[in-house]
């Protein structure tokens, strides 16, 4: 099995920000690391890198220029024989799942709103954001477990005040 862990719309670094101690656990526990966009900075993207796990990231419309041009706008990764597409703004649902045909997932980013919903034998998956809920519930990333070409989502609520 692999644990695969997606956060997006961190937007770091602003003011005292900061991940919430939660999210670092599971992103340092994970076999790789989701972004879908809006880390902000490469300073940023560059702590998410020092954590260990692989981390496979797009960019989204408040990155810095220096970001958009180490990240794609949209990537298909394939972890444990399961393609995943990623981009930041989903746009359209119907032209999202078509661009990424054959991908059992696809995350996006960009609403702060967590969504994990199937459609047709694809999922669509937004992990929300860790650090700022906006019009959110409450602060969210997503856990997938891949395995046999399986994929298992679950969403995390977070606080941004737990240790």
């Amino acid at each position: 099995m692999t644990r695969v862990a997606v956060i997006a719309d961190t937007h770091l670094p602003r003011g005292a920000r900061r991940l919430p101690e939660a999210c670092l656990r599971e992103l340092r526990a994970a076999d790789a690391i989701l972004h879908a966009g809006d880390i902000a900075s490469v300073g940023a993207y560059d702590e998410l890198c020092a954590l260990g796990p692989a981390v496979y990231a797009v960019w989204g419309n408040v990155d810095e220029p220096a970001l958009r041009e180490l990240l794609p706008e949209e990537r298909v990764v394939e972890l444990d024989g399961v393609r995943i597409g990623m981009r930041h703004i989903a746009g359209r649902e119907e032209a999202l799942l078509a661009r990424f045909a054959g991908c059992a997932a696809v995350v996006v980013g960009h609403s702060h709103l967590p969504v994990v919903e199937r459609r047709g034998e694809t999922w669509l998956l937004n992990p929300g954001s860790p650090t700022e809920r906006r019009r959110a519930p409450f602060h969210s990333m997503l856990r997938l477990e891949l395995e046999g070409g399986e994929v298992r989502p679950e969403l995390l609520r977070l606080s941004p005040f737990d240790t």
